[in-house]
């Protein structure tokens, strides 16, 4: 390596070798497998720590990759503070979790195919986060699938494991299929030769020498991109997949949900925030009425809408990974809207916030049900706070910070987002509050049914807590979900979109921030807190049955059953492969076979069996054919 910087190459590759090596060498040998994915992601985190304290300056790292005309990809990674802080999210939480695997998956007998296949998503996650044009970023987009899809059906022979992973990969193919149509239309519009692939940086100061280079294509451009980000971050309405997701190992739950697949959808639309923020047009023949609707506008009520659905939905639920994923869901709305609402910097920030936290209350999930012998049920569950303590009390620490209590991380974040919509959007800040009490509900509902109180099954009544391998990582992630908040995050990317520095205070100034520059969200967010709380309490403490279905009736039926979209798309999807099923035979039977195969050779055997009847062998009849051809040529030349 001729300079320091192109360690970086490093971090990248080391999940790749990692997962090469297992699949190839060391399957028979699972300890030495987990070990080597583990010491793999461990170094990759190492090593963005240091870039991250040492070189304070963007730099880029590439070389020439395929030039195709017009066309020149680079094959680069992108060193500026938006990847610089999402290596450490990613490196850093899945470190953490790769160690818990290694307690989690112990007695699997394919530990060694679980290592693989996570550190290629690691691999896979991290090209997203290092890559410097669109094109590397959609190829590394879709290896996340393909890593998703062998983790969600680790478990392959389960069916529920094979047809989650399988709704997966085919739900996020739709969301695939808009963003490579959207990548084929920047390109055909921006691109010239002088334009170096889709390099993100080349885009960038195209269209700030000239703001409105994408001219009429720019509101389709960025619909089309987004496309990918609603596939990845689950918005509706390619929301279904993401619960079903939690068929993998709960370490996989906790990745996938935490900070890599549906955080990429997030971190893209922050790294092409630039295309947004271009002048929005249609093209002359849209509608009148699609004119005064953006590309922005749209992104910010599918994730206020998403975020309220899912966490309608979470209500209900009883599995314990099916309310976090819930709770994902709806944070990612949260994250979505920010967006949408022009503020990467705050989507980022809850992004960065959540990762911790949402990964601490996945891997305690995981320990409550390896304790309790796989039994996912809370109703099943009770009194497992004194039979599990470390892990109760961090549980705590997460619901305390996905809640938004301060001074934990999660209050500061949300914050910025709640503020956000309250300067620009009144309707979706209404909306952003009642589902901060919703998160509040859902999350106490938990805590109050699956830890407080007495045990309910022979299970719970028997659990224990954590081995240390399991225990130490909760409270490792315990310590960011706390004081996350204080680290200057969003002044730290704030650059990065603004372009200006701004100042990062004392911890003091930071905890007093929100009161001081949002007061009513500040305010609006712990009023949250207080209702949510006070309606989980008093519904759920000490309850032996769910009062909810009791009272809201259909309404509660149909949060249980996720408003019924499965059943929806199934419906739709078994009438349309029906129509295109008998469209398909019919054009078999009638164009193809019919019209194509047998009368090609029907005409041909006709013109055949007529051209046969001239060869006579009789002279007059061939003069005969003469005289009547020259006649016939005769009077064509005569009349024409």
């Amino acid at each position: 390596m001729n300079s320091p910087e192109q360690i970086g190459w490093l971090i990248l590759l080391l999940p790749l070798i990692a997962a090469a090596v297992i699949t190839l060498f060391t399957q028979r040998d699972a300890k030495f497998s987990a070990q080597l994915s583990i010491i793999a992601v461990v170094v990759s985190f190492l090593i963005s720590l240091f870039l991250f304290f040492t070189f304070s300056a963007p730099f880029e790292l590439k070389f020439d990759w395929m030039s195709v005309g017009d066309l020149k990809i680079d094959f680069g990674i992108k060193f500026d503070p938006l990847s610089r802080l999402m290596l450490l999210i990613v490196t850093g939480v899945a470190s953490v979790i790769h160690i818990y695997s290694f307690g989690y998956m112990r007695e699997d007998r394919s530990m060694a195919r679980f290592f693989a296949s996570l550190s290629l998503f690691t691999f896979s996650m991290l090209g997203i986060v290092l890559a410097n044009n669109l094109v590397m970023m959609f190829i590394f987009w879709e290896l996340v699938g393909l890593s998703s899809y062998l983790l969600i059906g680790f478990w392959y022979e389960r069916p529920s494991a094979a047809d989650a992973a399988k709704k997966a990969f085919l739900t996020n193919r739709l969301g695939d299929f808009g963003f490579i149509l959207g990548i084929i239309l920047v390109w055909a519009t921006l691109g010239t030769a002088n334009l170096n692939g889709l390099n993100f940086d080349q885009l960038r100061q195209k269209l700030a020498a000239d703001p409105s280079a994408l001219g009429n294509m720019a509101t389709i451009a960025g619909l089309l991109l987004f496309c990918g980000a609603m596939g990845k971050s689950a918005q509706f309405p390619l929301h279904v997949w993401l619960p079903d997701a939690m068929e993998g190992p709960t370490p996989v739950s906790a990745l996938i949900h935490a900070a890599t697949m549906v955080a990429a959808g997030v971190y893209m639309l922050c790294r092409v925030y630039f295309i947004y923020a271009a002048p929005q047009a249609w093209p002359v023949w849209a509608p009148e009425w699609l004119q005064g609707i953006t590309a922005l506008g749209v992104i910010a009520w599918i994730g206020c809408f998403t975020a309220l659905l899912a966490a309608l939905i979470a209500v209900q639920q009883n599995d314990i990974k099916r309310i976090l994923a819930y709770s994902t869901l709806s944070q990612l709305g949260y994250m979505v809207m920010a967006v949408g609402l022009g503020g990467p910097t705050a989507a980022m920030y809850h992004l960065t916030t959540h990762a911790f936290f949402k990964a601490m209350l996945f891997l305690g999930a995981g320990a409550v049900i390896h304790a309790c012998h796989h039994e996912q049920d809370i109703w099943n569950m009770g009194g497992l706070k004194k039979k599990m303590p470390a892990t109760y009390w961090t549980f705590l620490i997460g619901t305390l910070a996905l809640a938004g209590v301060p001074p934990l991380s999660g209050f500061y974040s949300k914050d910025e987002i709640l503020a956000l919509a309250s300067d620009s959007h009144p309707i979706m800040f209404i909306i952003a509050v009642f589902v901060a009490v919703l998160t509040t509900f859902y999350m106490f509902r938990l805590i109050f049914v699956a830890f407080l109180g007495t045990p309910r099954s022979e299970e719970a009544e028997h659990a224990h807590e954590a081995p240390a391998v399991m225990k130490w990582p909760l409270i490792v992630l315990a310590v960011p979900s706390v004081i996350a908040g204080f680290w200057g995050i969003n002044h730290f990317l704030a650059p990065q979109f603004s372009g200006e520095e701004v100042h990062h205070g004392s911890w003091f100034d930071e905890i007093l921030a929100p009161f001081g520059h949002a007061p009513l969200a500040a305010l609006a967010g712990l009023a949250a807190v207080v209702f949510g709380y006070s309606f989980a309490r008093a519904l759920y403490l000490n309850a032996t049955v769910d009062p909810i279905p009791h009272r809201l009736g259909l309404f509660a039926r149909a949060m249980r059953n996720r408003f019924y979209f499965d059943e929806l798309y199934t419906g739709l999807i078994r009438v349309t492969h029906e129509a295109l099923a008998k469209l398909a035979d019919w054009l078999d039977r009638w164009v193809i076979a019919g019209l194509g195969v047998r009368g090609v050779q029907g005409t041909t055997e006709v013109i055949g069996r007529a051209l046969r009847l001239v060869q006579t062998g009789n002279l007059q009849t061939y003069a005969f054919v003469i005289v009547l051809g020259l006649a016939l040529v005769l009077y064509l030349f005569l009349n024409f």
